[in-house]
């Protein structure tokens, strides 16, 4: 997907990054864009910071018949339905082209899917590049996960089916690269588990902490809205928020009866749309997040994802309740800087605790803004990333 202008956790990791490291390096992106982006706002966008911006057409959605045919095909097939979506001949073409017009110091690979590409190229004479992969999730553990406790049972089925051959792509990606980074230490742990060898680093998700960050035009919190934000075509997000509306709402409006669910967020599902009520609000797609967050007494975290929305909230000074899962990689400390809960009743219970205490609120919110200032910016992480390709650089340089 085209990194910019980011508008989803995914994209603001892509791009957060790609900002930083372009203050002091070139950079080229050649990425698939589907009918969903606006491709030559992307391109426009991405231009500001890139000296070349190559977007290739994928004519496979996420979304509607052609993903459901694609999922078909991907059952009688040995490649998973993510490297399905992302086979798009053109792609290869245009990497042939860039990269063998130019010598690159490093090719970074955003996503395992993209494994089947051929990214070690140069000019004739010239060094080959050395490819890092920026992992943002260990997929094949996403998918095993829903095989086993998937909110339906056809999603159960299908990747009970697909998560084994997703496991052998992704780990075959990151068997060939020259070096992985994560999100977090726990995925880290799960890569070299399976593959001892690999070298690796954690380059945390971060947040534009200039950007995302308390002001004084934005309105006051108003003590009884509770929001939860994210892509909802998203899996992850769409379970999360899922289970939240069902499990725990119910729990926290029975206690507070002024209480308000507002859901931000692109792209939600008929399932997700037929659960907004009086008391629950869906907005779709906002083009600025922080009047919303501003707003809110309070901001759930309550699954899995890029964690993206934990460190943006964090920025804005917010107080969240999530679970573990959906604060891992984060270095808070419970009942400072957020509040961590797994089980459905006490998940509710602390939402309930904000809601009723505004100072509480507030202190975990400056304690949660400090600790984004300190350790989760996008320069901060920028600076870790380019520390880790001089390390591959050298590596690849002496051992040829």
């Amino acid at each position: 997907m085209p990194a910019s202008p980011p508008r989803f956790g995914a994209q603001a990791r892509v791009h957060g990054l790609m900002t930083q490291l372009a203050r002091r390096h070139d950079l080229t992106a050649v990425m698939l864009v589907d009918d969903e982006f606006a491709a030559e706002e992307c391109r426009r966008a991405m231009q500001a910071y890139c000296c070349e911006v190559v977007l290739v057409h994928n004519p496979h959605g996420w979304e509607g018949f052609a993903k459901r045919l694609l999922q078909l095909r991907s059952l009688a097939s040995t490649r998973s339905f993510e490297r399905l979506r992302v086979t798009v001949p053109a792609l290869q073409r245009a990497l042939d082209q860039v990269l063998r017009a130019r010598r690159f110091d490093v090719v970074n690979l955003e996503f395992s899917f993209l494994g089947h590409c051929d990214l070690r190229q140069a000019p004739p004479g010239e060094r080959l590049p050395p490819v890092v992969v920026d992992s943002h999730n260990i997929d094949y553990e996403l998918a095993r996960q829903y095989a086993r406790a998937g909110r339906s049972l056809v999603r159960r089925l299908y990747a009970a089916a697909n998560w084994r051959k997703l496991r052998r792509e992704e780990l075959g990606t990151y068997r060939d690269a020259d070096g992985v980074y994560l999100c977090s230490a726990a995925d880290e742990r799960r890569l070299l588990d399976q593959i001892p060898g690999v070298r690796t680093t954690v380059i945390p998700n971060a947040a534009d902490v200039e950007y995302y960050q308390p002001r004084p035009t934005d309105p006051p919190p108003d003590g009884r809205t509770v929001v939860f934000f994210g892509l909802l075509s998203y899996v992850p997000n769409l379970d999360g928020v899922t289970h939240f509306v069902q499990d725990i709402w119910p729990r926290i409006a029975e206690a507070r009866p002024d209480a308000r669910l507002k859901i931000v967020g692109g792209r939600p599902p008929a399932s997700l749309l037929a659960l907004a009520g009086p008391r629950v609000e869906l907005t779709g797609f906002v083009p600025d997040l922080r009047p919303h967050l501003a707003a809110a007494a309070a901001v759930v975290v309550p699954g899995g994802g890029t964690r993206l929305k934990i460190v943006e909230a964090m920025a804005v000074g917010k107080a969240i309740v999530s679970t573990t899962l959906g604060s891992e990689g984060i270095e808070a400390v419970p009942g400072r800087d957020l509040l961590i809960e797994d089980q459905p009743a006490a998940f509710a219970d602390a939402v309930n605790r904000l809601l009723a205490d505004p100072d509480l609120a507030m202190a975990i919110g400056q304690s949660a803004r400090r600790l984004v200032v300190q350790r989760y910016s996008w320069s901060g992480a920028a600076q870790a990333l380019e520390g880790f390709y001089r390390q591959i650089l050298q590596g690849t340089r002496s051992s040829t």
